[in-house]
């Protein structure tokens, strides 16, 4: 029998495959149950041009009210452990989380193996490229990084415990340490930090000046509300700045 307009297919089911379907909560919640909303949900249909509502039921062969004829069976729409299992021959209430829900993408996902195993190896070649860069660093450029997570602990730290430390954040963190690894300030704040430890340079009390350690003159003001080793690693790049950054290099060796 030939479909009618109203009862057409909507483009959103083009493709639509018929297999099992797994679907799980997003935010890595896992609640013994979760219920999501089984009625008085509504989606635009493009070809139409209105808002459609839609229910799930037990007994109709649609998800679309305005398609269902007769009794209507409402069916909750559960999850256990955080996950809902859908077999193949649920078919109106697969396209109805699959296509239609507007908890779809937020509350919950549709399991996608393809699309986790293509997560899997971007993660496993970010941790391949944190770790090989991580290997190549010299030690004051790992110590800078570690530096920004460990504070002043790096300075009783062995220059293996250093490496090993810059491995294990590789693995744990790649993203955050090739982002350190490629901004320039951090090797800067590492050295002024250094600078300051060392005594050739002096942090004031309200942490708001720069001066030299031996002579008091003043190196810079830290502008309000910035931090003091940040603009300092900002200053060490200006043209009076990079002089006094190759100075205190020279005496930290």
């Amino acid at each position: 029998m030939k479909k009618t307009k109203e009862t057409a297919t909507p483009k959103a089911e083009k493709n639509w495959e018929i297999k099992d379907r797994t679907y799980t909560l997003t935010r890595n919640m896992s609640p013994l149950t979760y219920m999501i909303k089984s009625k008085d949900i509504f989606w635009f249909d493009e070809e139409k041009g209105y808002q459609r509502e839609l229910k799930n039921t037990s007994n109709q062969i649609t998800p679309f009210v305005d398609e269902m004829k007769g009794d209507q069976r409402m069916e909750h729409i559960t999850f256990e452990d955080g996950v809902l299992n859908v077999p193949r021959e649920k078919q109106t209430l697969q396209k109805l989380l699959s296509l239609y829900h507007p908890g779809l993408n937020s509350t919950y996902v549709e399991f996608n193996p393809v699309q986790v195993a293509q997560d899997d190896v971007a993660d496993i070649e970010l941790e391949i490229e944190a770790l090989n860069l991580a290997k190549d660093l010299d030690i004051e450029h790992v110590e800078a990084i570690l530096r920004v997570e460990n504070g002043n602990d790096v300075d009783n730290m062995t220059s293996k415990e250093l490496k090993r430390d810059i491995l294990l954040m590789a693995k744990q963190n790649p993203q955050l340490l090739i982002d350190l690894a490629k901004d320039d300030n951090v090797e800067l704040r590492n050295v002024g930090i250094k600078a300051v430890e060392a005594g050739l340079l002096e942090l004031s009390s309200d942490q708001r000046q720069f001066t030299w350690g031996k002579n008091k003159r003043k190196v810079m003001t830290v502008p309000f509300d910035e931090h003091p080793y940040s603009a300092l690693a900002a200053f060490f790049k200006t043209d009076e700045g990079l002089e006094i950054y190759k100075n205190v290099q020279k005496r930290l060796k």
